[in-house]
């Protein structure tokens, strides 16, 4: 049987942490910035957790990580 190919566009949002959830950037950070507060902006800098629902669906587009 042939290998299961890993989803790159997952591969390059997502990274796997040591207790096997994956952690992810913030959104809401790329355009339309000006009516934004500095300190909304801050906030949304950090690294975020994705949610319990999807990690079964990440965890199957990336299969070897």
């Amino acid at each position: 049987m042939a290998k299961m190919k890993t989803n790159k566009g997952a591969a390059k949002r997502f990274k796997k942490t040591a207790s096997g959830r994956f952690k992810t950037k913030q959104s809401h950070l790329r355009h339309i910035l000006t009516k934004k507060s500095s300190k909304r902006k801050r906030h949304l800098r950090g690294k975020k957790l994705a949610h319990d629902a999807d990690t079964k669906l990440i965890q199957r587009m990336m299969p070897y990580v």
